[in-house]
């Protein structure tokens, strides 16, 4: 049976890991993109080359409006059929204490990492029935640090949206969550930043992708697993040692 995948946030970094990843054991991606046309694009060109027995669409939608959210499944399935996993990986990450924080970016961290999945969730529920879900939080929720209020608040919610999920629609929808941390460096960051990071935690050293994608691999074959969350964070959950 051919697998299909739809990833938000998927022609770069962790989304881009997570579609190489999948495409590498036989699934079509439905790649996920809202600005980064040009690379989402050349993600589905590389891939088909690789692997040119499997498919790889590119679809646009902006995630903080939600009537383009609400087209989203629907889209998917009109063009390329039902699919069977969705990913909900795409977030903005903006820092903000609560005292500073306005209105504004409050709305854009809920509305890109929360609202959106929540109805992509729905909506993979009546349309698609039956496969999995998996959503991406963060290492932060088990954290009240608040300099980034907004962003952690929407993540904590998330991780609760889906142990919500998870009961409501087993046994035909499992829903999962993985929170990486200390993964890829920022944007404008270089690697010695993230090995001074890393160094803060259990483990450290930085994770990179892999302890995510093994994560995602467990997800999808323990038929048995829903509404549970994976760390993929080298113990940086547990806090910092005395």
């Amino acid at each position: 049976m051919e697998k299909t995948a739809l990833i938000t946030g998927a022609s770069k970094r962790v989304g881009k890991a997570l579609t190489e990843h999948l495409a590498s054991n036989g699934w079509n991606v439905v790649i996920h993109y809202n600005r980064s046309e040009k690379a989402a694009q050349e993600l589905a060109d590389s891939l088909k080359q690789k692997f040119p027995k499997q498919f790889f669409e590119i679809v646009k939608a902006n995630l903080f409006e939600i009537e383009e959210v609400e087209g989203l499944i629907s889209k998917v399935v009109t063009e390329y059929g039902r699919f069977h996993l969705l990913i909900n990986n795409a977030s903005v990450f903006d820092p903000g204490d609560i005292e500073e924080t306005d209105v504004k970016l409050f709305d854009t961290q809920m509305s890109v990492n929360l609202k959106a999945p929540f109805f992509l969730t729905r909506d993979f529920a009546r349309v698609c029935r039956e496969g999995n879900i998996i959503n991406f939080v963060d290492t932060r929720i088990t954290s009240n640090k608040s300099n980034f209020s907004a962003y952690s608040l929407s993540k904590k919610t998330l991780w609760e949206l889906t142990k919500m999920a998870a009961l409501e629609f087993a046994p035909e929808i499992r829903v999962n969550a993985i929170a990486p941390g200390v993964t890829l460096a920022p944007e404008d960051k270089d690697e010695k930043y993230l090995q001074k990071m890393a160094g803060k935690i259990p483990m450290k050293k930085p994770g990179g992708m892999l302890p995510v994608l093994q994560s995602l691999d467990y997800i999808i074959q323990n038929e048995h697993l829903t509404g549970q969350l994976l760390f993929a964070d080298g113990g940086e959950n547990l806090g910092q040692k005395a």
